[in-house]
């Protein structure tokens, strides 16, 4: 099974806990082969130059050749990047599973957090534009622990 995995790739931190999750799906199954953009070189390796047209080639070639696409939804809104290659995959008819672990989901039947909804910028959730998630859940699912994803992603396999 050919998995595109989709997450911002620029930060220290993304691009350490992209290559801890695909190390985690790749040992528990050697079925998959998954496509981390980070690991390709070619158009990602910041020290040398890929303009935008080779990298949507590439990345987008990579979309249409998988059978599922994970898709990190974490960060303060969704990786414009990623928000685009849901898109692909959605119009492709490509599963796609998504991760999204912000804490901020907890305590959704919190009665206080619920009444503070009613004050002017007393969110105590976190919003997910409504559009790109929906797309996702139209062809695939949205998981909120790596746990339930990687099963998922083996059940599928």
């Amino acid at each position: 099974m050919h998995i595109y995995f989709a997450n911002g790739l620029f930060s220290r931190a993304d691009y350490d806990f992209n290559a801890r999750l695909v190390k985690r799906l790749r040992l528990a199954s050697g079925a998959l082969d998954i496509y981390l953009p980070q690991e390709n070189a070619a158009i990602n390796d910041k020290n040398a130059y890929a303009d935008s047209t080779m990298i949507a080639q590439a990345d987008t070639q990579e979309v249409l050749r998988s059978d599922l696409m994970i898709a990190i939804l974490d960060g303060p809104v969704i990786d414009a990047g990623v928000a685009s290659e849901i898109g692909v995959a959605y119009a492709k008819q490509i599963p796609i599973f998504g991760l999204y672990t912000d804490s901020r989901q907890q305590g959704a039947m919190n009665p206080q957090k619920l009444t503070a909804l009613q004050n002017v910028a007393e969110n105590q959730f976190h919003y997910l534009n409504l559009y790109t998630t929906g797309l996702i859940k139209l062809n695939g699912e949205i998981f909120n622990s790596e746990e339930d994803l990687i099963k998922a992603v083996l059940a599928k396999a």
